[in-house]
């Protein structure tokens, strides 16, 4: 019996990359991050229940250079995950199909995810 050659599937090399590829990549990455990232509020929550030495401990090293890049990271994750959350729930609702709609969509989660982590970060430094 002779095998059927069936055609199989593009691989990714075969696509020409664009915003909606990186967006979709970028929503399951930073929902991974996400999960990760809530053990920083385990330990920010275990650290202040555990008295002034472990919270003193938790605030030196969330305020050195790499636990600022890392907090800026998970603020940015957080606010890219919502903006692109908010979009799927419109795409749920069956709106937002159209290319041009959604080219549009693309920069705007961008644009917005960009402009709500800078906006926390102002406000989060001014309660400072």
């Amino acid at each position: 019996m002779a095998r059927v050659q069936r055609p199989t599937s593009p691989h990714l090399q075969v696509y020409a990359w664009g915003l909606h590829m990186v967006l979709s990549i970028l929503h399951r990455a930073t929902g991974a991050a996400l999960g990760a990232g809530t053990l920083l509020l385990v330990w920010w929550l275990v650290a202040l229940a555990s008295g002034p030495e472990a919270y003193d401990q938790f605030i030196v090293c969330m305020g050195s250079l790499i636990g600022r890049i890392i907090l800026f990271g998970f603020t940015w994750a957080l606010m890219l995950h919502l903006c692109n959350g908010i979009r799927h729930l419109f795409w749920d609702l069956g709106k937002g199909f159209e290319l041009s709609t959604t080219a549009k969509s693309n920069y705007l989660v961008l644009i917005c995810s960009v402009i709500l982590t800078l906006l926390a970060w102002v406000v989060g430094y001014g309660m400072i």
